[in-house]
């Protein structure tokens, strides 16, 4: 129900500032692969650009049916003025963004992109080249609670006292008005990383919706100072445990009574950090780690012990080398490609 409402152009408030053409490919009476091409004005504005972009890309194992796909996609942006292709993206890097190249026999986690390994055989055969490697992470064990790092504890404790910075849950029973400090600080905290499009209010409140079902507020952090909210953290339970264990791929009475009862009773045991940023001014300090020791700590109490963040740019040096402290692990890798449209 999300992807379509995600595709959707007069639902998605993507499409206030975007465009886009879905192209399918049949062969012999069969539907057999699939694309989006996508035109991002806001995207373009921002970086001063003229990149288009396409997603939603499958395909059986057929150099014909893919090179047809990418071709249809590329006359298609051509059109639009773009001379450059980038993807898969679905729509923009604030979706599900990169190709599977590392980590297939990983499980496929909350609102990230899963494929088989020889898609990347068919798009590096239709010439497209490495733009950017996103990398995934994961901490904590599946199935038994490790303890929170030494340092990190330590370090939390030394930053609230150094700092006099708090940690809070969301608050759910203010939902809208959180949602509206997440405003705030979103596009102010991403600004700078490649690729980003700021996400417009609307946007925002399409996600929020989604989330709001699935949310636990002791996964949703914002750090104060000063009484001044200067980060904050998104992690959702994934869903996708229980998700596998219903393989019609239909929305069933049994599916949705097996998900309400596994979010109740705390028996999804992954997560999945989506998010996690901290002002510009205030980056450098540790603030990151006291969001990750919180939703570390929390998570366990919900029963939640094994944690996946992420993605994050290869050349993120501040992010990577955080992550590896506080002894999380690279298991997957993604890669977004560029080609001449």
């Amino acid at each position: 129900m999300d992807v379509k409402k995600l595709l959707d152009r007069s639902k998605n408030p993507f499409f206030e500032h975007a465009e886009a053409e879905y192209f399918i490919a049949e062969k012999n009476g069969e539907v057999v692969g699939r694309i989006a091409a996508i035109s991002n004005k806001l995207h373009n504005q921002v970086h001063e650009d003229t990149v288009g972009f396409w997603g939603f890309f499958e395909s059986i194992y057929d150099h014909a049916v893919a090179d047809a796909l990418f071709a249809e996609a590329g006359k298609w942006l051509r059109a639009k003025g773009h001379d450059v292709m980038r993807g898969p993206m679905s729509f923009s890097t604030n979706d599900e963004c990169g190709l599977l190249i590392d980590g297939y026999d990983t499980p496929p986690t909350l609102m990230m992109p899963h494929n088989p390994p020889y898609y990347e055989r068919l798009v590096n055969a239709a010439k497209f080249t490495k733009a950017k490697d996103l990398l995934v992470y994961r901490g904590g064990y599946q199935g038994y609670y490790l303890p929170v790092p030494e340092r990190l504890a330590r370090g939390t404790e030394l930053l609230r006292q150094r700092l006099g910075i708090t940690i809070r849950p969301m608050n759910m029973a203010d939902f809208n008005g959180e949602v509206e400090r997440i405003k705030v600080l979103y596009n102010k905290c991403w600004e700078k990383n490649w690729g980003f499009v700021p996400m417009t209010d609307k946007e925002i409140d399409h996600l929020a919706e989604q989330f709001k079902p699935v949310a636990i507020a002791d996964l949703v952090p914002f750090a104060e100072k000063d009484g001044e909210i200067i980060g904050f953290g998104l992690a959702l339970p994934d869903l996708n445990q229980v998700f596998q264990r219903h393989r019609s791929g239909r929305l069933t009475p049994a599916l949705l009574a097996d998900l309400l009862w596994s979010l109740k009773m705390q028996k999804v045991r992954r997560a999945r950090i989506l998010l996690l940023g901290v002002i510009p001014e205030l980056r450098g300090k540790g603030i990151d780690a006291m969001l990750y020791h919180w939703i570390w700590t929390k998570a366990a109490e919900h029963q939640i012990y094994w944690g996946e963040a992420g993605w994050i740019l290869e050349d993120n040096p501040a992010m990577n080398a955080g992550l590896k402290k506080m002894e999380f692990s690279t298991y997957k890798t993604y890669r977004v490609y560029d080609r001449p449209a």
